[in-house]
């Protein structure tokens, strides 16, 4: 099945008893055993396994063409599974523009615990450098969040096979519909799920999907099922509603993002418009290679400096000024200062995630705030 056909049946594993068309929501965190103690239902218990969490597990697993998938409660949570799954003193390199969640969960929580590089992927030659005796892992990131960097995933699967580290790709901006890493060598994929894939702004959730079942998986599923940190029926329940319009909201997100960054590059008060869509963005070919589209997120960095953004965010109308990206309404941040002094973001830059207004009302929002700086 192709991938909209997908969205939309993968979810229906088998048919329920009573003929139910949607998925039913199975709230039990407790199953029958039968007399031999085993369990007839499939299930035993709801943070090891819940008909829901199976469903959407088995839809993103086919979305992404992986081997299986592990949901959790969110983004964060999916990470910080990954790491807790490494030995200790193993070594990671990751993206010197990684996530702030995550690049502060290795800052603060895994900083006695793991060691980490913070560099530049699409620096080929100097990645070698960074090899250390106890690398285990690549971290990337693409498109990252803020500053929009697109990497050459399938040469980052080639190194990372050459020198037998794991590669994992954070592809939350891109979502399913518009980059499968693991064609790409990747071996496993992190959504945060309360993003795009949920695309309401009104579920939490995070997700891991991989290539293979091997070694490293079976302690990330372990890691999840002992450490307990899995979204409810409910929230798998409307990840699934929401998964089932995925493919259509990111072909509209990525033509709305299309026009709003085209329009703000050619505007004389827009410093830089980073989105992968543009040919202006210095990994064009490798997004054009890697996405089918640019995308629903963009940043902009604005002449005038901080306190002119500052205003934009603040004057615009249509775009809610708050954190989170992915819904079917626009969002705009100033992401410096959420992240705080040691951010590499310019003080400059918003970062927009673009939803599914009019393009033509978006483009005029902005046109009135920037005509008031």
């Amino acid at each position: 099945m192709k991938k909209e056909t997908l969205a939309i049946h993968g979810a229906s594993i088998e048919k329920s008893s009573t003929g139910d068309v949607s998925p039913s929501l199975h709230l039990s965190t407790t199953f029958f055993r039968d007399e031999n103690g085993g369990y007839p239902g499939g299930h035993m218990y709801t943070r090891v396994s819940n008909p829901n969490r199976k469903q959407l597990e088995h839809t993103l697993c086919s979305l992404e063409g992986g081997e299986d998938c592990a949901a959790f409660s969110s983004g964060n949570a999916a990470g910080m599974t990954i790491f807790q799954a490494l030995e200790p003193n193993s070594h990671i390199i990751a993206p010197d523009d990684m996530y702030w969640g995550l690049k502060k969960q290795l800052l603060t929580i895994f900083n006695n615990i793991l060691e980490f590089s913070f560099v530049d992927l699409n620096n080929k030659e100097e990645l070698k450098n960074y090899l250390q005796p106890n690398t285990k892992m690549i971290w990337a990131e693409s498109p990252s969040n803020p500053l929009i960097k697109v990497y050459d995933l399938e040469w980052l699967g080639n190194f990372s096979k050459a020198n037998k580290l794991i590669f994992v790709c954070d592809s939350t901006f891109a979502s399913p519909c518009l980059q499968n890493p693991i064609k790409y060598g990747v071996d496993i994929v992190l959504h945060s799920s309360t993003k795009f894939i949920g695309g309401h702004s009104d579920v939490l959730g995070g997700a891991l999907i991989t290539a293979k079942k091997d070694e490293f998986w079976s302690k990330i599923k372990n890691i999840q099922e002992i450490g307990g940190a899995v979204p409810s029926p409910f929230d798998c329940f409307l990840l699934l509603r929401s998964i089932k319009t995925l493919h259509y909201r990111m072909l509209g997100h990525a033509q709305n993002a299309q026009l709003l960054a085209e329009y703000l590059e050619n505007h004389p008060k827009i410093e830089s418009v980073l989105y992968p869509g543009l040919k202006s963005h210095p990994n064009y070919e490798v997004a054009s290679r890697m996405m089918k589209s640019g995308g629903g997120m963009l940043s902009v960095t604005i002449k005038d400096g901080e306190k002119a953004a500052s205003f934009i965010a603040n004057n615009l109308k249509l775009f809610a000024q708050a954190t989170s990206l992915g819904g079917v309404e626009s969002l705009i941040e100033h992401r410096y200062s959420v992240e705080g002094p040691n951010s590499l973001t310019p003080k400059n830059l918003l970062r927009v995630s673009v939803g599914l207004e009019n393009i033509e009302d978006l483009i005029q929002d902005f046109s009135d705030a920037l005509d008031k700086i």
